[in-house]
């Protein structure tokens, strides 16, 4: 009976689910522009980028071994784009609190109680990330072989070119959605819980997975607003990421609150 009792007063600790609606994914996205417009943020996530851009872009020329990584690690920035707008989260949580709000506001994520249970969601995000690059390399040497294309432009041939890159193609976007789905199902709630308050690592990710299950078209839908506004930031050298990411991570936050109230 007591075991009983504690598993049931467990599972009562953790946030209630809320179903939503495709309205309430539409209505959070436009909230989020207004944050955006309230406090831009893009030339510091232009700050941000370049040098990582430029450091990726370093290690290719480096090496022609990591050609056929450098899709793969483009489309999962993705999955770990949630703790680059971790700082983002803060920010709206600070406006809807009524409290002065500036760039440098996104620090106090270093301040948090939960910052430990943060960690533990970004190691999962990581490992998550890990696993997909080392995916996307099975796939390429199962489909492709074993020999690395010499240039960027001899991977675009073989890709778009050849029986072998379709198949590339085919089988790595339908990997790359099942890690997508599985990045989203564990961040989309559990990194701004865990701002608000820590409830562990491992209950914000059972929160997050209850919301995603809980209400499976809105959040479908809510996937597809990120990945295709991430490959819209993307296209003009990755600058519209300056803007695509807050606006986002706004946009995240207030789907988190009609999504746990």
């Amino acid at each position: 009976m007591s075991d009983l009792a504690s598993h049931a007063s467990f599972h009562a600790a953790e946030p209630q689910v809320r179903r939503i609606t495709i309205a309430d994914v539409t209505a959070s996205l436009a909230q989020g522009w207004r944050d955006f417009l309230e406090t831009p943020t893009q030339l510091f996530f232009l700050a941000l980028i370049y040098p990582v851009v430029g450091l990726a872009l370093g290690y290719v020329t480096a090496g022609r071994d990591l050609l056929t990584i450098v899709w793969p690690l483009v489309a999962g920035f993705a999955l770990v784009g949630p703790i680059a707008a971790l700082g983002i989260y803060e920010m709206s949580r600070r406006r809807e609190q009524g409290l002065p709000v500036s760039v440098w506001n996104g620090m106090d994520v270093f301040r948090s109680a939960g910052l430990g249970s943060i960690i533990g969601v970004g190691l999962v995000l990581l490992l998550l990330l890990a696993a997909w690059l080392l995916a996307a390399e099975w796939i390429f040497r199962s489909t492709i072989g074993a020999d690395h294309p010499a240039s960027l432009g001899d991977l675009w041939r073989v890709a778009t070119g050849t029986p072998e890159g379709y198949r590339l193609i085919l089988i790595g976007n339908v990997v790359g959605f099942v890690f997508a789905v599985a990045a989203l199902a564990v961040s989309v709630v559990s990194l701004p819980l865990l701002l608000e308050r820590d409830v562990g690592t491992v209950a914000a990710i059972r929160t997050s997975i209850r919301a995603v299950a809980t209400n499976p078209v809105p959040m479908a839908v809510w996937g597809l607003i990120v990945a295709g506004l991430l490959v819209l930031g993307s296209l003009p050298v990755l600058v519209g990421l300056a803007i695509v990411i807050p606006v986002l991570g706004h946009s995240t936050w207030h789907l988190y609150r009609r999504t746990l109230g």
